[in-house]
């Protein structure tokens, strides 16, 4: 601990970087595992009728190592076992729970990394305003790559693990962009307006 104290000393920066670096992933995967768990089961206590149920925008259909689905920025396919029978993991109930846990895990985040790890001061209602913007482009943006990556993956794939893959998609790109968003809407020390 010493050792690191005085390398802190000698670099502040770093070790700044480093000590938010590190409570920001340390909370971004606490938030990850909530995601998932709400990923898992949500789309199960929602039912069939809600996973059988397709919407989504820009609805681009595509075709990909064999599999038929729709290329979106937001929003499922409806998902079907080799039968033709409607399965659990797509439509409007996994839309539902992919936003449900997402804006959950925000809802949480925010607070621990504007207060734990960035201790910024800066105006609350500006910041709650730009982090709900950013949470929204990004996943727009995510959801853009994870809609091919659930089509594929759960037609390969058992639920449970298309899930994590999901999990690790959705949180792991989000997560890298938020740092450096944090990084601007967070700044350390200024006081609150």
């Amino acid at each position: 601990m010493n050792q690191y104290k005085v390398w802190a000393e000698k670099h502040p920066k770093a070790a700044k970087w480093l000590r938010e670096g590190g409570l920001f992933f340390l909370f971004s995967n606490l938030v990850t595992v909530i995601q998932y768990i709400i990923y898992a089961f949500l789309p199960n206590l929602l039912g069939l009728e809600l996973a059988g149920m397709a919407w989504s925008w820009p609805a681009v259909p595509l075709r990909l190592l064999g599999i038929d689905f729709t290329w979106n920025a937001i929003g499922y396919d409806v998902l079907y076992d080799a039968a033709g029978n409607v399965v659990i993991g797509g439509g409007v109930g996994y839309l539902i729970a992919m936003l449900a846990g997402s804006f959950l895990a925000q809802v949480i985040n925010f607070p621990l990394q504007r207060n734990i790890t960035f201790r910024s001061k800066g105006n609350v209602w500006y910041q709650m305003l730009w982090y709900f913007l950013a949470w929204v482009v990004i996943t727009l943006v995510v959801n853009s790559i994870n809609c091919v990556w659930l089509a594929v993956a759960s037609q390969l794939l058992p639920g449970w693990l298309y899930n994590i893959g999901t999990t690790v998609l959705m949180g792991g790109i989000s997560m890298v962009v938020f740092f450096f968003v944090f990084k601007i809407i967070f700044p350390e020390g200024k006081k609150a307006e």
